[in-house]
């Protein structure tokens, strides 16, 4: 059996480890690299009334379990539901924006807010833990070009186009996949193409998690920048409309941007959801008794009832090798340099097995190194795929 060439630069180091060379340290390759996750949701467990300055009894993630698992830079989801109308979506993104910052107020000597890349290499040699901002979903703009540049000049980073709901402006996977009600547009307008191209000059990624494939396409014909998936995982693996086909990875490459993998269990394993599904209808009166009594809206009540049916998701919960799998299908796909982390963490109610917070985040650079990464591209996978594409959105 011949092996690729891409597939021979994965195994060899690994080999070459095999033949006599040392083993490096995971913990110490993780903890000496630069670690960036783009996509958190943490914020909505804020929102709710929760402290991150201390461990937390729920979720995947608080200050001290970042610093815990190494994270070095994080990428806070501003994400605002698309039917919780009482308040403008502008209204309640900004004040998400805001709890993140008085976070980063109240533990001074342990966390800092980023704008630039530059700003990241600065606070993460002071040893500062680095929040950044990407906004999810579009419609937090309200079609207006001017609140878009304000949460650019606020650290945000990137935009997701679209959440599940499409814009007046662009369309998302969910409704172009809708059989039932299809999209009568498909894609981008023109106010959709002045979007793209104002981003671009104003230094923020472009992300194409959860749009449609006409989005896509529309997008990678006007952007004159890098683009990114923030959080996305493999259509090939699990066949879920939020992931990502061969088409749209080789397109992703030849933009010179970034797949960061999500680690939700539908987007890894294509028989979860039928297992979840099953399980959740034999329990369903006591998931019903669970969840009346938790507080909070929907998703919170999920997050939450999922902690205490930790026990019946174990045997179904994909595993991390099944998480690997993803990266190891971008890099052979598209090459290393086009692949990193976008866990989702807090954003999905159950992690998989061996990656159940952030704290477990070593054991995906231990898993890399397994699987016969070399320590460079490991470094690349974990943060510096993402200063690389940073620094060229950044780029006038």
């Amino acid at each position: 059996m011949k092996l690729s060439t891409t597939a021979l630069s994965l195994l060899l180091p690994g080999l070459l480890c095999c033949m006599g060379g040392d083993k490096p340290d995971y913990r110490k390759v993780h903890f000496d690299a630069l670690f960036v996750d783009t996509h958190n949701d943490v914020v909505q467990r804020v929102l709710a009334g929760e402290d991150l300055s201390h461990r937390t009894a729920h979720g995947h993630s608080d200050l001290p379990r970042f610093i815990e698992g190494g994270v070095d830079v994080e990428l806070f989801s501003i994400w605002v539901p698309p039917g919780k109308t009482a308040r403008g979506y502008y209204e309640q993104a900004v004040e998400q924006m805001d709890s993140i910052d008085a976070l980063a107020r109240r533990n001074p000597g342990r966390m800092a807010m980023g704008r630039t890349a530059d700003s990241i290499d600065s606070l993460v040699a002071a040893g500062k833990f680095v929040g950044l901002f990407g906004v999810e979903g579009g419609h937090v703009i309200e079609d207006d070009l001017t609140k878009l540049e304000y949460f650019s000049s606020r650290g945000a980073r990137y935009m997701t186009l679209t959440w599940n709901n499409s814009t007046d402006w662009a369309t998302s996977a969910s409704d172009e996949t809708d059989a039932s009600s299809p999209p009568e547009h498909p894609g981008l307008t023109d106010f959709g193409r002045q979007v793209v191209r104002r981003m671009n000059d104003l230094g923020m990624l472009v992300d194409v998690s959860h749009v449609g494939e006409q989005t896509f396409r529309d997008v990678m014909a006007v952007t004159r920048k890098p683009v990114i998936a923030s959080h996305s995982s493999v259509w090939n693996i699990s066949r879920h409309r939020r992931n990502l086909k061969d088409y749209q990875l080789d397109a992703i490459r030849d933009n010179g941007g970034v797949v960061f993998i999500n680690f939700a269990p539908w987007f890894i394993d294509s028989t979860f959801g039928r297992k979840e599904a099953e399980m959740r209808r034999k329990e369903a009166r006591r998931i019903d008794s669970i969840q009346a009594g938790i507080p909070g809206d929907g998703f919170m009540k999920d997050l939450y009832s999922a902690e205490q049916l930790a026990a019946d998701y174990d045997p179904i919960r994909p595993t991390i090798d099944q998480v690997l799998d993803h990266f190891d299908y971008v890099a052979r796909r598209i090459g290393v340099d086009h692949v990193g982390v976008g866990s989702d963490f807090d954003g999905i109610t159950v992690a998989p097995a061996g990656l159940r917070d952030v704290t477990q985040f070593p054991e995906l650079t231990r898993g890399l190194l397994e699987r016969g990464y070399s320590v460079e591209d490991v470094e690349k996978i974990l943060g510096g795929n993402f200063m690389r594409v940073l620094r060229a959105a950044e780029s006038r």
